[in-house]
């Protein structure tokens, strides 16, 4: 079995329509699961497929991006191979360890600890809230990232490839985890209210993620977790919120009513802003 799982996914990044396939399998599976069981009725702009559409965009930017990103990751897990460096070389893991120590490490630098500094470094701060200027968070709201925040998160993934020493087959294994999380927990989606509970004491669940997409301080600071939550519990970043108490959007840096000018959020981060 686990020859049949290495083979599979160390290869996978040599096989950029499949992983496609996985990501737009997805979107399409919430998305209907949307229609069925919606967390909140949603407003959009104009309509539904417009919204979807400037998401999709940037999301096709981002996935470019880190289409060129895959080359460094690739060295740098050969690199880590070729010299022994990093916690799974260091301590001689099995198969299954080797896998677990690169979903936990490489979640925390790339999930948690990217986010938390893009929210508390302003600078960065100004191309993190591309993301959050979505006042009608969905499915797609998931990969809405300025291309600068898409690099960014890329270096700290480096960081914890680096650390772990992860072979390409438990990175790509994470990756492929990772789109699922990002779809399921952005997704407008009403789970049974224990289940959500339940989840969300090790997994970012919807509701707690939502949280994360409230429009006031200081639940935007909050719940920063990619796929674990108990960085968020460790670090004392997590907050609760009723949905019906959630509204979406940014209550600074960027207008509600623009925040599906796909132009203006390209550009935005660049713009001069008031002190």
């Amino acid at each position: 079995m686990w020859d049949n799982i290495i083979n599979y996914f160390q290869t996978l990044e040599e096989r950029p329509l499949e992983r496609m396939a996985f990501l737009v399998g997805g979107l399409l599976f919430f998305w209907i699961l949307e229609g069925a069981i919606p967390l909140l009725g949603l407003r959009f702009r104009k309509t539904r497929l417009r919204h979807a559409g400037v998401n999709f965009g940037l999301t096709v930017i981002h996935l470019i991006i880190h289409t060129f990103l895959a080359i460094i990751i690739v060295l740098i897990s050969d690199w880590c191979a070729a010299n022994q460096f990093g916690l799974v070389h260091w301590f001689e893991t099995g198969i299954l360890a080797t896998i677990l120590i690169t979903i936990f490490v490489v979640d925390f630098f790339g999930g948690w600890l990217v986010h938390i500094t893009e929210h508390k470094w302003k600078l960065l701060w100004r191309f993190h809230v591309v993301h959050h200027a979505d006042t009608n968070v969905d499915v797609t709201t998931g990969l809405r990232h300025h291309p600068v925040e898409s690099v960014l998160r890329g270096v700290f993934f480096f960081m914890g490839i680096l650390v772990t020493g992860a072979p390409m087959f438990a990175v790509m294994i994470y990756q492929t985890i990772l789109v699922f999380f990002t779809e399921f927990e952005h997704a407008n989606i009403s789970l049974p209210k224990w289940l959500d509970n339940a989840m969300s004491y090790i997994f970012i669940s919807p509701n707690m993620h939502k949280v994360h997409h409230h429009w006031k301080q200081p639940y935007t600071d909050s719940n920063y977790g990619a796929i674990f939550s108990i960085w968020d519990r460790l670090f004392g970043t997590y907050k609760f919120l009723e949905p019906k108490q959630l509204r979406y959007g940014i209550d600074k840096d960027y207008p509600d009513e623009k925040d599906e000018d796909f132009l203006l959020l390209l550009k935005k981060p660049f713009q001069k802003t008031d002190p």
